[in-house]
């Protein structure tokens, strides 16, 4: 059996932390019943997300009394049992279809960013699209826009400045270490929030989810001095799936997309990732984000930053971002050029990552780092732009109007896939 049980077991990651758990999906796309009816048959007591609209659950809330939990959403469980156990041996053999996959819980971190000051990052990116724009016009004139207006130059390079659309009645759900919820630039906005990480509320004490959600939903009229957000209209989801310390597990991230799926978010951000050495991307995440495609949300996650392309050293795409119904988030920066710790392969599209200005925790309140963690909030936030203007576009829809827009680069599409993405 342990021979089948290989064939089955999906991908094993070579490197990075596990914690013991493993996640199935039943990717023949069956119904909650037939799958729980199956858990149920090897001894497994998984308690289903559908079961707790009131009180809620989580990977780290699972009952005493259980040793799992189904995400009703996404057609995936988590599951607490030992490699080739009775229990997952029966879970194999009692499914003749061969229609089961499994593969054991990351550890998912929020991926690295670089700090950068401020001034340096945003007058030397000012001087450079300018010296970019001569000869053209309309680009001028929107670097005019921002010297009036103070933007960062992330929402020059993406043509935010001129969009009239705000991202007005979108839901957004950014999954990260949570939110400095006493900005002052968020004052009268309304947060939806929830926690996935036992013991820690939703409040942000890294910085790290603060951050993306200033570029992706930040005010347009901030107390900073500098415009840094996107959908200022948009109404805002905290995941916080990863801890104060920047860690979180495949459970939490799952976490994180069940609720954004139950609330109708119509994208889901997600700013982190694992190392994919060695591996194929994973089948659940993909089947997972297939499903949450179908039901109207759009996922899109950071490339990673495992590369160091000035010394020779080049990375794939990270974990989860490597699923191909993930929008793969790389980064450039203000000479539209690779940033140095961009990966590599599977990538979709580009956004500004490199001397990135938004919101941060107190007191600093105000942070200037790069990473494709700063671009992918830009890509969240332009994907709403498009979702207001065309309110039943579908997940795939949203996914083509952002590629098939994105001003194209002479750079291979393996580093900025599409091209760097352009505002609606």
């Amino acid at each position: 059996m342990e021979n089948d049980f290989t064939m089955q077991f999906g991908n094993i990651p070579e490197r990075g932390e596990t914690t013991g758990r493993f996640l199935v999906s039943f990717v023949d796309g069956g119904s909650e019943k037939k799958d729980m009816d199956l858990l149920k048959k090897a001894n497994f007591n998984v308690a289903s997300t559908s079961d707790f609209k009131e009180t809620s659950i989580s990977s780290g809330s699972i009952p005493d009394d259980s040793n799992g939990i189904y995400y009703k959403e996404l057609g995936v469980a988590l599951i607490k049992t030992e490699p080739y156990s009775d229990q997952m041996t029966s879970l194999l053999t009692n499914n003749p279809n061969g229609d089961i996959i499994m593969e054991p819980e990351r550890v998912i971190y929020a991926i690295k960013s670089l700090d950068k000051k401020y001034l340096e990052g945003y007058y030397d990116a000012v001087k450079q699209l300018y010296e970019k724009a001569q000869g053209s016009q309309g680009f001028q004139e929107q670097i005019e826009a921002l010297t009036d207006q103070k933007s960062t130059w992330g929402l020059l390079a993406t043509n935010v400045l001129a969009s009239k659309y705000t991202g007005k009645g979108v839901k957004i759900a950014v999954l990260d270490t949570g939110f400095y919820t006493g900005h002052t630039d968020f004052i009268g906005r309304v947060v939806d929030s929830r926690s996935f990480i036992p013991g820690e509320d939703v409040e942000d004490l890294n910085g790290h989810g603060t951050h993306c959600i200033g570029t992706a939903l930040g005010s347009k009229r901030s107390n900073l001095g500098s415009r840094y957000g996107i959908a200022h209209e948009a109404n805002i989801f905290v995941g916080k799936v990863l801890s104060n310390g920047g860690r979180g597990t495949d459970g939490s991230i799952l976490d994180g997309i069940e609720w954004a799926v139950e609330n109708n978010c119509k994208i889901v951000s997600m700013s982190l990732g694992a190392p994919s050495l060695g591996q194929s991307y994973s089948l659940i995440y993909e089947d997972a984000a297939r499903r949450a495609n179908a039901k109207g949300t759009l996922i899109i996650a950071a490339a990673g930053n495992d590369s160091a392309r000035k010394r020779g050293r080049v990375m794939p795409v990270s974990h989860p971002a490597s699923c191909p119904s993930i929008m793969a988030v790389g980064a450039v920066d203000s000479k539209f050029k690779v940033a140095d710790f961009s990966n590599h392969g599977q990538v979709d599209i580009a956004a500004p990552g490199v001397d990135i200005f938004s919101c941060w925790k107190s007191p600093e309140n105000s942070h200037t780092i790069s990473g494709t963690s700063m671009a992918t909030p830009h890509v969240a936030g332009i994907a709403a732009l498009y979702a207001e203007a065309n309110p039943s576009a579908t997940a795939y829809q949203l996914w083509q109007a952002l590629t098939g827009n994105a001003k194209r680069l002479n750079l291979p599409s393996s580093d900025v896939g599409a091209g760097l993405v352009q505002a609606k």
